[in-house]
């Protein structure tokens, strides 16, 4: 990992990024498409093991499976969202099956994790996987993990989807477990996602919200500008996390 008083060279910041996160005490990052990119590749391979499972378990081709993954993810926030309300499954073995992947696509990202360790406050991880999963990625990362249980020294927790009860983002009851289990205030909190509409809340709740890469509109690609609720749209997140940090430098 690189030395943080490396990072405190950065130039400072065009924006003045002090006046959007001098109060910031808790930093939150999703976790898949934002700490690595899309190009990594891992969601298609989950996105292909859920097409599978929809396909084994409704007894419909994969065209039809597919739609289907689409249309839950759309209505209920997640696919698995949606298999729960309206098929009744396990959530455990469906996570585990989907998440049987090849994690090698996953490059380490020393000046990311860097960039991270250098904010000052608390930094954890709020995703619709399962923690056991993000542990994998995070360790592909070289974000510091010690073992399955302790995520250390980068990040103090991860809420997965396990930690809020099955409950996905976008739903408010999903951040107000988090919320609740970490004992943080919310008007003192950034955001950091990839999904735009798993920051309308965020913000409702007084966060700081911040899209990372190209976002979306349901299935498809974002138009040409962020939804209001969206502070700050960056491509760069390692670039923003040093402006951010030089900034509260000055």
């Amino acid at each position: 990992m690189a030395d943080a008083r490396a990072i405190a060279s950065a130039g400072a910041p065009d924006y003045d990024f002090y006046m959007d996160f001098k109060h910031v005490d808790v930093w939150i990052f999703d976790l898949d498409n934002t700490l690595y990119p899309p190009e990594m590749a891992l969601f298609p391979q989950i996105e292909e093991r859920m097409t599978a499972y929809v396909m084994r378990l409704l007894e419909v081709d994969a065209k039809a499976a597919d739609r289907l993954r689409r249309d839950y993810w759309s209505r209920h926030g997640t696919t698995l969202a949606g298999l729960m309300a309206e098929h009744g499954i396990d959530p455990i073995e469906f996570l585990d099956e989907v998440h049987d992947i090849d994690f090698t696509p996953i490059l380490p990202a020393p000046e990311l994790a860097a960039a991270i360790a250098a904010l000052p406050g608390r930094k954890i991880i709020h995703t619709n996987a399962d923690a056991a999963y993000a542990v994998k990625v995070l360790r592909a990362r070289g974000m510091g993990l010690v073992d399955d249980r302790v995520p250390a020294p980068l990040f103090e927790a991860i809420y997965g989807i396990g930690e809020t009860e099955y409950c996905p983002k976008p739903q408010r009851a999903a951040f107000e477990t988090v919320i609740s289990c970490a004992g943080l205030d919310p008007e003192k909190a950034a955001f950091f996602e990839d999904d735009p509409r798993n920051l309308r809340v965020p913000h409702e709740m007084g966060m700081r919200t911040v899209l990372v890469g190209p976002g979306r509109d349901g299935p498809e690609p974002l138009g040409a500008s962020a939804p209001g609720y969206v502070d700050h749209h960056v491509h760069d997140l390692t670039g923003f996390l040093l402006e951010i940090y030089a900034s509260l430098k000055q």
